[in-house]
């Protein structure tokens, strides 16, 4: 996951309060860091959203995959 993935996903699953959970709420599985603190520190995209998702009950059906662009037709 890309960090452009990683936006698209926050703001499909969360919409308007995305931008404020990125930057407000702490997420205990990357050491105790806001979504935007562990990117800035080097954690992997795809980490931190899977920590984000659990951090806000997020089913795991919804997990995986979102954020990406659909491919281009050929």
């Amino acid at each position: 996951m890309r960090r452009s993935e990683f936006l698209r996903a926050v703001d499909a699953e969360f919409g308007s309060r995305g931008a404020a959970l990125v930057a407000d709420l702490v997420l205990s599985a990357v050491g105790g860091r806001t979504a935007a603190q562990a990117m800035e520190a080097g954690v992997p995209p795809r980490e931190v959203w899977l920590a984000l998702c659990a951090e806000t009950d997020v089913p795991e059906s919804r997990r995986h995959g979102v954020g990406r662009l659909e491919p281009k037709p050929r």
